[in-house]
């Protein structure tokens, strides 16, 4: 009997939550990257746990500033036995500089090793 692997997702799907600036959705789409983001979609005003459980619904790993907050469900949801698609977290930064670390970022995870891990942006100078 023949197995078939499903496919590896070569690259990461971004979801940035409410906090992050619109324009990095845009420069990371520019680049060829699959990313939306919150003001695109209309989910302003949601909890963080909604916000997750819908990156995880659409198998994206969602990008905030929101460190402690996010740390915390990341922590929750493994002790529930519930996956998401990966948790980037970093300090506010330029637009710029959150450009160029996300960059590097995508191309050194792939989605299927971002699940279930929290990623600091700060790690991809």
């Amino acid at each position: 009997m023949i197995v078939v692997e499903p496919e590896q997702q070569l690259f990461l799907k971004l979801y940035l939550d409410e906090d992050v600036h619109k324009r990095i959705a845009s420069a990371l789409r520019l680049r060829q990257f699959d990313v939306i983001s919150a003001h695109e979609t209309g989910r302003w005003a949601l909890t963080d746990e909604e916000q997750l459980l819908f990156a995880a619904s659409q198998n994206r790993t969602l990008f905030t500033y929101n460190t402690p907050d996010f740390l915390r469900l990341h922590l929750e949801w493994l002790q529930r036995g519930q996956t998401h698609s990966g948790i980037i977290v970093s300090d506010q930064l330029s637009i710029g500089e959150t450009i160029r670390r996300l960059l590097r970022l995508v191309n050194q995870i792939t989605q299927d090793e971002a699940r279930n891990q929290v990623f600091w942006l700060q790690a991809f100078k």
